[in-house]
């Protein structure tokens, strides 16, 4: 495998910071340890050719991880819920100002078998038979399929309060 370089390291934590601040997301502000799950991912994307999450086994085939690659599907729930990301890659505006602290996040990443049966019952899903609700943003007309709408609008920047059930 082939050594990951802090200049490669440096380029995608300057990105990732930057798409995160305008997305309305914050990165961990400890830069050093942000550091290490930037490297983490680069050695997944060397690895299997995609940004794995840093902080999960990967299976090595894009098509079973498309949920961990990272940001991956967790994040707006756990920042929502916790304060950051399973990782703690991301974390929320109250944890970047020091009001929440952080504590230990529980896997939301169902079990293999789960996530096999959840494929074979979304191939053959109608809509009207979702297993979560869509969200809408009343602003630019995004639409997510989450437990929850994701705390800033990632196409238009509206907060949480502008989203409404969809469906």
């Amino acid at each position: 495998m082939t050594e990951i370089k802090k200049e490669e390291i440096e380029k995608l934590y300057k990105k990732l910071d930057t798409d995160a601040k305008q997305a309305g997301y914050n990165l961990n502000p400890d830069v050093e340890f942000t550091k290490s799950l930037v490297k983490g991912i680069l050695v997944n994307e060397k690895r299997y050719g995609y940004w794995a999450c840093p902080c999960r086994l990967a299976s090595g085939k894009k098509s079973e991880d498309i949920d961990i690659i990272c940001p991956c599907d967790y994040r707006d729930s756990d920042l929502n819920e916790y304060g950051s990301c399973y990782c703690a890659l991301y974390v929320s505006k109250d944890v970047l100002e020091g009001k929440k602290e952080l504590g230990s996040i529980p896997e939301r990443r169902p079990p293999k078998k789960e996530r096999e049966k959840i494929k074979e019952k979304t191939e053959k899903i109608n809509i009207g038979s979702l297993s979560k609700p869509v969200w809408r943003c009343k602003v630019c007309g995004y639409l997510c399929g989450k437990e929850e709408p994701p705390g800033i609008c990632p196409i238009c920047k509206a907060k949480k309060e502008r989203f409404e059930k969809f469906m």
